[in-house]
């Protein structure tokens, strides 16, 4: 989207970093190299898209896919 190409030039011409509030989770896996992931306000996880992709509560909360969960 045009959105996404704008950050991406921004980051690449400038070498800002942008801070990126979104829900639309293939914007956020393609555009993020570190992403933080809250569940109503609660940190659940954090990191690389690949380690957050994988991680069951991220699955569980915004994936859509019910895993159990360790308690922590």
């Amino acid at each position: 989207s045009a959105m996404t190409e704008f950050i991406r030039k921004i980051h690449s011409d400038w070498g800002i970093s942008v801070l990126v509030i979104e829900h639309d989770m293939n914007v956020v896996m393609g555009l993020c190299d570190r992403i933080v992931v809250l569940d109503h306000g609660v940190l659940i996880a954090q990191g690389t898209p690949n380690e957050v992709r994988q991680n069951p509560r991220v699955i569980e909360a915004y994936l859509g896919e019910e895993v159990a969960v360790a308690p922590a």
